[in-house]
Parts: structure tokens; C-alpha cells; sequence
């Protein structure tokens, strides 16, 4: 009996926790801006399309794109291969199709990593300050230092090529602008009175971080991680261009560049298609990613 009570004023202060959280943000000058910002909305809109595409990805292909016709090479568009096909037969729109999945799984992946790394590291940093901070930044400076497409090419170059592989290689560089980030936000929110009164009442660092600053920290960063995934899905179309990303016949969108390319005067439309995949791909999350960073700064909003 004591633990059904327990359990229904569980659920009722998480259901009220929740009711108040849904009323700020509906209340909040960010979601008025978003909603009069045709950014938002068409960079939303070529998200979820993409998105959707991803999922229902065995729905919308006619075809498996890793089945091979060998006696439809390299046909034009037509019923039953809206797209044609590439020169061993495959269904090119079957593959558009499915390298989305590929193209969000390396961007997601790519900025989980650089998130899990980075976002930790400036926490420390920046709320230990002092020695701690000026060590750990001087690491940020020479991590950034470095160029991180030819470490990216060089780590791949020498490990072998492979989706978890590309992800690890972009991400040895890629954490540090997350580090940059967070650092510089705790040392403004751990100024505030209360952080300064969880502090006075002797509640531990591990859960001022986490019940304080980082929940007031984490528009910026969420920020970050839109703007930062498009340019992770250009950077890993660009390493399977060069033949170290994603390799054949898993269908990818650089590698699909690489391989049409050999049939520019043939068929110059076949390098078309995966090409303006990445283009509308990029440019929705650079939409939704310039819309959120105004919406999140009053100074940017005008409010």
C-alpha cells in the first residue's frame, strides 16, 4: 500500500514537472520567434522529410540497392527505375533512398561523439577555473591546431576504411569546438546566485553541474550540434568521395559521386542526384540551425 502511494506521488510530481516545463516553452519569445521564422519552418520541413525518408526508407525504394541488373545498365530514367541505373545495374533512386540513413547515422554518430567528449571536458573546466582550466584549454588549442581532414584522411589511411572508423577519425578534432563552447557558458552560468546558494548550502560539484549549470547551458549546445551535423554529413561525403569513408556497395552519397563521376559525358545527370541530395540534405539543417541561434539570442531576435 505505502509503494502504490509512493508511485502515484511519483508520477504526479514528474507529471507536474513536465505540465510546467510545456508551458515555459510555449510561453518562451525562442518558440514565438521560430514560429514567424520561415527558416524554421523550411529547415524543419527538409529535416523531417529526410528523416522520414530514412526510416520508412524499405517502403519508398522500388528496389534493393545493392541488386544488381545486369542487363539494365545504365538506362535512363523510366517506371521501373525512376532514377535509370548505374553501370552495374543498380537502382540509382533506391540508393538516393537509402544513403540517407547512411548520411544521418554518420552525422548523428559523428555528433554524439564530439558531444560525449567535449561537453564533459569544458564542464570541468570551466566550473574547476584556476590551474585545471588553463591546462585543459591549452589541450583544446592544440587539439584544434591541427587540420582535422588531413588527420581525419591520414587516421583512415592508415586504420582502413569504414563507417565507425570515419566517425572516430572526424571526431579526434571535432569534440574541441564543444569543449570551446561549454567552457565559455559555465563560466558565465557559475557566477549566477544560484549556483552561488548550492554552493553556500554545501550541495556536492557533481550536482550543481548537473541540476544547474547544465540545464542552463545546453540552448547553445544544442545550437552546436544542429549546425555541426550538416557539416559532419559534408565532411563524410567528402572522405567517401576520396575513397575512405563508406565503401561499396553500401549505398552512400560520396561514394555514389565517386563512382558516377567516371560517367560525366555519358550521363552527367547519374552524378546530379546524389550531388543534390547532400545540397538539400545540408542546407535544411543550416536552415533549422541559423533559425534556432537567433530564436536563442535576444541580441540576434531583437528581444
Amino acid at each position: 500500500m505505502k509503494g502504490e502511494v509512493m508511485a502515484t506521488e511519483f508520477r504526479r510530481r514528474v507529471g507536474s514537472r513536465v505540465r510546467g516545463y510545456l508551458v515555459r516553452i510555449r510561453r518562451s519569445p525562442a518558440l514565438r520567434y521560430l514560429k514567424r521564422d520561415v527558416r524554421a519552418w523550411v529547415g524543419l520541413g527538409i529535416v523531417l522529410a529526410i528523416v522520414g525518408i530514412a526510416i520508412f526508407a524499405d517502403f519508398i525504394a522500388p528496389h534493393d540497392p545493392e541488386t544488381q541488373y545486369l542487363e539494365k545498365k545504365l538506362l535512363g530514367p523510366c517506371r521501373e527505375f525512376p532514377l535509370g541505373t548505374d553501370d552495374v545495374g543498380r537502382c540509382i533512386f533506391s540508393r538516393i533512398i537509402y544513403g540517407s540513413r547512411i548520411a544521418l547515422t554518420i552525422g548523428i554518430l559523428l555528433v554524439s561523439v564530439e558531444a560525449a567528449i567535449g561537453v564533459p571536458f569544458g564542464l570541468i573546466a570551466g566550473y574547476r577555473g584556476g590551474r585545471v582550466d588553463e591546462v585543459m584549454m591549452r589541450i583544446v588549442d592544440a587539439v584544434i591546431a591541427f587540420p582535422g581532414l588531413v588527420l581525419a584522411i591520414a587516421f583512415v589511411g592508415f586504420f582502413g576504411p569504414g563507417l565507425y572508423k570515419l566517425v572516430i577519425a572526424l571526431s579526434i578534432t571535432g569534440w574541441a569546438g564543444y569543449a570551446r563552447l561549454t567552457r565559455g557558458q559555465v563560466l558565465a552560468v557559475k557566477e549566477e546566485v544560484y549556483v552561488e546558494a548550492a554552493k553556500a548550502i554545501g550541495e556536492r560539484d557533481s550536482s550543481i553541474i548537473l541540476r544547474y549549470v547544465l540545464p542552463n547551458i545546453i540552448s547553445p549546445l544544442i545550437v552546436l550540434a544542429t549546425m555541426t551535423l550538416p557539416a559532419a554529413i559534408l565532411l563524410s561525403s567528402a572522405m567517401s568521395f576520396l575513397g575512405l569513408g563508406v565503401q561499396p556497395p553500401t549505398p552512400d552519397w560520396g561514394a555514389m559521386l565517386r563512382e558516377h563521376s567516371k560517367f560525366l559525358a555519358e550521363r552527367p545527370l547519374m552524378s546530379v542526384y546524389p550531388g543534390v541530395a547532400i545540397i538539400i540534405t545540408v542546407l535544411g539543417f543550416n536552415f533549422l540551425g541559423d533559425a534556432l541561434r537567433d530564436a536563442f539570442d535576444p541580441r540576434l531576435r531583437g528581444t
